[in-house]
């Protein structure tokens, strides 16, 4: 079962049971859904899905940090709970031994030597990781390897 498909049985499921939160959640992203299909003029791939619902992970993010420091509980509570919804539809993330290993092999792979090879290990790197773990942490599990 797709992604997409998966929301969308969700959201039936969500609608019987009378879940406000979850009903909202899934009616906002498969909007957003249907605008990167627009956008793009195709069929979205489960890539493109994964990456509308990381899109929308981080925009809850940045805003619960704007609430937390407006002192808007309510309003942090709110979207704590949005991500905790939107979260179970993305894929397990990787701790950072994980990340260390998958880096390690891609180095390996690649030949990597300094940091002058680090695009060419990033390049590898991040396909693999695409969904699943943090641009940032892995550039600087990266750069320490190659030091």
């Amino acid at each position: 079962m797709s992604l997409a498909e998966r929301l969308s049985d969700d959201l039936k499921q969500a609608m019987k049971n009378r879940d406000k939160l979850r009903t909202s959640v899934i009616r906002m992203v498969r909007s957003a859904l249907k605008n990167r299909e627009i956008e793009t003029g195709a069929p979205l791939t489960e890539d493109d899905v994964l990456a509308v619902l990381q899109k929308e992970v981080k925009q809850r993010k940045d805003s619960l940090e704007s609430f937390i420091a407006a002192g808007r509980t309510d309003l942090a509570e709110q979207a704590e709970a949005e991500i905790a919804v939107l979260g179970e539809y993305l894929p397990k993330p990787l701790d950072e031994a994980e990340l260390k290993a998958l880096a390690v092999e891609v180095i390996r792979e690649v030949g990597a030597a300094s940091k002058a090879d680090m695009g060419k290990v990033m390049g590898q790197l991040m396909p693999q990781i695409r969904g699943r773990a943090d641009g940032k942490t892995a550039q600087r599990i990266v750069q320490e390897l190659l030091s």
